[in-house]
């Protein structure tokens, strides 16, 4: 006989629906009777486990609607769940315990440890932007005395200039005199005699006509510096990135090329799509397209998500740039209306006009940051998770620039 089956009412020795031997344990002296079961109005002595209540012997016993449940002595379960709550209260104690440990001692420590941690952070930005600050105004000086010292040999040359074409005019005029005396005070005889005139001629003809020199001009380059521009870059881009809402084309949009919903990402398709409606602005062979927008002036940046791609280009082009035909001249990078960084698996490199420069990235960035200066006539292409500048161009840009796009694998998609 199992230990259930014998503590179960009406299944022990004796005879009845007793709770098997032993006498059956009842309210103390002077304790009021418990509730009763309402179906049978006996005593609620037992617990049913799998209905989770009280019940009476009744209940548990035979033809009972607990029969085959599992089944305990109230008092058992009550005591069980008494242990379990002292057990729960020993755990909450120490708990107690320990967060008052932690308070007491705890937090005053971390406290201490903020304080003197944010005091030493304080310090650490004072001190490094102080040598920022410092590095800032020394390479200003420099670029300023580079500058100085650029104007005054270029006014240096062009004072020389004036100097010596002053002293040419005056001889040619003198010679002039002197030509002009003899036309018209030398009487032929005299004057097919006179051997001045070839000399006064050659002596004139010695003195050359004025030439285009670049050491007449100021040259910009001076200014220029990779300090500079780096800072520069990484303040423009961490105030302004993000900020132009550049979307491409889908007029433009090679059939090589699919463009999402949101008219920012370029997908790469090796199959050209029959359902593209050819048009005088579409590129027809090359996977080009090109923005919606152009810029004419300002400073304008914005950024492309290239991770996923081993072949794409990212720049600007004129609004000249052939649409039509698998020749350089609509090919980005191999014409005078596009300059564009581009990588193909990983060789990087920058393009314009057929001329390709090489790039020595040491590893592929993820985004490609474009930032454009009409102001400064410059294209700066920047990787913004390094905040390297990859590379920059000056150029002479003629007419409105539209941010351009290339990809023949896998898709880049404008950040937005």
């Amino acid at each position: 006989m199992s230990e259930e089956s014998a503590g179960r009412p009406g299944l022990g020795p004796g005879p009845g629906p007793g709770p098997g031997p032993g006498p059956r344990p009842g309210p103390g002296p002077g304790s009021e009777p418990g509730p009763l079961c309402p179906e049978h109005s006996q005593a609620l002595n037992w617990f049913c486990c799998s209905e989770r209540r009280p019940v009476c012997a009744a209940c548990a016993g035979l033809g009972g609607r607990c029969q085959g449940h599992r089944i305990r002595r109230a008092e058992e379960r009550a005591e069980e769940l008494r242990n379990k709550i002292v057990d729960q209260c020993e755990r909450l104690q120490l708990q107690s315990a320990s967060i008052s440990k932690y308070v007491a001692e705890v937090l005053p420590g971390k406290k201490q440890r903020t304080v003197s941690t944010a005091s030493a952070a304080r310090e650490l930005v004072i001190q490094r932007l102080s040598l920022v600050r410092s590095l800032c105004e020394t390479e200003e000086q420099r670029l300023l005395e580079r500058v100085h010292g650029e104007e005054e040999r270029a006014h240096q040359s062009i004072l020389t200039q004036q100097v010596h074409w002053a002293e040419a005019l005056q001889k040619l005029d003198t010679i002039r005199t002197s030509l002009v005396d003899m036309l018209t005070s030398t009487d032929d005889l005299q004057l097919i005699k006179e051997q001045e005139i070839f000399e006064r001629s050659e002596e004139a003809e010695g003195i050359l006509d004025p030439q285009e020199s670049k050491k007449l001009n100021f040259n910009e380059k001076c200014a220029r510096s990779l300090l500079l521009t780096q800072l520069w870059a990484t303040a423009v881009f961490g105030s302004l990135s993000g900020t132009e809402d550049v979307r491409i084309d889908e007029k433009t949009v090679s059939p090589f090329l699919q463009l999402s919903d949101d008219q920012r990402t370029l997908t790469f398709n090796a199959k050209k799509s029959k359902s593209c409606v050819d048009g005088p602005e579409r590129f027809d062979h090359w996977p080009n397209a090109l923005s919606t927008t152009s810029f004419q002036a300002g400073l304008h940046t914005w950024t492309v998500n290239v991770q996923n791609s081993c072949a794409y280009k990212v720049g600007v082009a004129l609004s000249q740039l052939p649409r039509k035909g698998s020749g350089s001249d609509s090919r980005l990078g191999h014409n005078a209306f596009s300059w564009v960084f581009s990588r193909y698996d990983q060789e990087f490199c920058f393009s314009h006009d057929g001329q390709h420069e090489p790039l020595g990235l040491l590893r592929c960035p993820a985004q490609l940051g474009v930032l454009l200066d009409l102001q400064a006539q410059e294209l700066l292409f920047y990787e913004p998770a390094s905040g390297t500048v990859l590379h920059t161009h000056h150029a002479s840009f003629q007419g409105p620039l539209f941010p351009v796009f290339a990809v023949a694998d896998q898709t880049i998609s404008i950040v937005h």
